[in-house]
């Protein structure tokens, strides 16, 4: 094929030739062209991925030192907790210490004043022309052997026994036979004796005079909370 070049000043384009990319005043002010596209995505990757690396960088950076201060408060919360719950297991344990102690107390004076309560209470019931020789405390019975429940074999648990409560025996006279039946009916009455059974009685003589001397058997009776009224006690010391 013939080619004529009509305008014989102008310089022949090239065939084949790709878009241009112009970096002038990036490498110390002197202008490189790059026509290659390859090249040029290269680059372009190449500045995103730094900048993106940077970020990441700043990212983690400021992540670490939050996670730094984080640590550092929760190292002083937890020496603080520590400090908080053993003061709290020692508050607890002289709370438990305090409580038994309570309880030992409790169960003493609870069985102190047996005897003012039966004194009081027997006093009470006492009938005119009726006295009262002796008022003696008998021997708190057991169970006999073999009616307690069952202990299994290598069963090594002490448990503790407990007796029955307290029984008297009341010894007295009277003039009046119809006495002696209110007397029984009126402690049987009380909220602090039980079981009053007659066991003896008999015609005695007394100053010359014939009288009905008996013997009754009873049982002191841990009353309801609600029948005991207590008071507080006070002492001036001078």
């Amino acid at each position: 094929m013939i080619e004529i070049n009509l305008n014989p000043g102008a310089s022949r384009k090239s065939k084949g030739r790709g878009p241009s990319f112009s970096l002038a005043g990036v490498f110390g002010g002197s202008k490189l062209s790059i026509k290659e596209p390859f090249l040029i995505v290269a680059i372009v990757s190449f500045v995103g991925a730094t900048g993106s690396v940077g970020a990441l960088h700043l990212s983690q950076a400021s992540k670490t030192s939050s996670l730094a201060e984080r640590e550092v408060q929760a190292v002083a919360d937890s020496t603080r907790f520590a400090v908080v719950l053993r003061q709290r297991a020692q508050a607890e344990a002289k709370r438990d210490s305090v409580q038994k102690q309570l309880e030992v107390i409790k169960a003493i004076d609870a069985d102190r004043f047996i005897w003012p309560h039966v004194m009081d209470e027997v006093s009470r019931a006492l009938p005119p022309y009726t006295w009262l020789k002796n008022l003696i405390v008998a021997v708190p019975q057991t169970a006999p052997a073999g009616t307690g429940p069952a202990v299994a074999a290598g069963d090594t648990t002490t448990k503790p026994v407990v007796p029955e409560l307290m029984r008297f025996r009341l010894v007295g006279q009277t003039v009046d036979i119809q006495a002696l039946t209110r007397f029984m009916k009126l402690l049987e009455a009380s909220p602090f004796i039980q079981g009053v059974q007659l066991a003896k009685s008999e015609m005695a003589m007394f100053d010359g005079k014939e009288v009905t001397e008996f013997i009754l058997d009873a049982q002191y009776e841990r009353p309801d909370s609600s029948m005991i009224v207590t008071a507080p006690v006070s002492v001036s010391v001078r």
